[in-house]
């Protein structure tokens, strides 16, 4: 049983969609679906297939994308050579929640993908949300370096970070384990850094089939 998000890269050049669907199955949690060149290809798989997200290039050879981005709904990124404001101002406007220019290597998609899976954890189903979370969410979606906002991280949160490096992906309660916290605790600030990026979140499947969490420093 697989709970990875699946991603659907639209590109009219065959090799850079397959270069981009390999830089999508490097990241922990995604799985790229076979890539398509053309619009009309992407409205039948996305009906077919209802990937989670989409990666969109503006430069279709049967429409243009930012067109298409009218017609999908399903969360799309744009993924593209096209860098003037308006194409950019129509995306956001047409409801991209991303814009990524090309070229662009693996590690910046994969910080791109990280804050994608960030957004859906904070969103999860049909549940209700307070203001505070749809802030959360939507900040995740555009992550901000620790460093440039002058946020220090508290003792507790280095201790968590500390416990996590150099070592396989942990539970929360191996974690509480060896900061030496409660489970609650632990927890709290495991979703807290997921939240801000620095932690990743995978779901390991046991015999009785209920995933459990394991934690990990990003990028490990």
């Amino acid at each position: 049983m697989s709970s990875d998000l699946t991603v659907l890269i639209v590109d009219d050049d065959f090799h850079v969609g397959r270069l981009h669907a390999s830089y999508v199955d490097q990241v922990p949690g995604f799985r790229a679906l076979a890539p398509v060149g053309t619009a009309a290809l992407a409205l039948q798989a996305v009906h077919a297939q209802q990937p989670d997200l989409v990666l969109l290039d503006v430069y279709l050879p049967d429409a243009l994308g930012l067109d298409l981005l009218r017609s999908l709904d399903v969360d799309v990124m744009m993924l593209t050579a096209a860098a003037d404001a308006d194409s950019i101002r129509r995306a956001v406007r047409r409801g991209a929640i991303g814009y990524l220019i090309k070229p662009f290597g693996p590690t910046v998609l994969a910080a791109r993908l990280r804050a994608y899976a960030r957004y859906r954890r904070l969103l999860p189903g049909h549940m209700g949300v307070t203001q505070d979370v749809v802030e959360r969410a939507l900040s995740a979606l555009h992550p901000v370096d620790a460093a440039a906002t002058g946020r220090t991280r508290s003792a507790t949160e280095a201790a968590v970070l500390a416990a996590l490096a150099g070592v396989e992906p942990q539970s929360a309660a191996e974690v509480a384990t060896r900061v030496g916290v409660s489970h609650a605790t632990a927890q709290r600030y495991l979703s807290t850094l997921a939240d801000d990026g620095a932690v990743e979140i995978n779901l390991r499947y046991g015999s009785t089939g209920r995933p459990e969490h394991r934690y990990g420093p990003t990028g490990a």
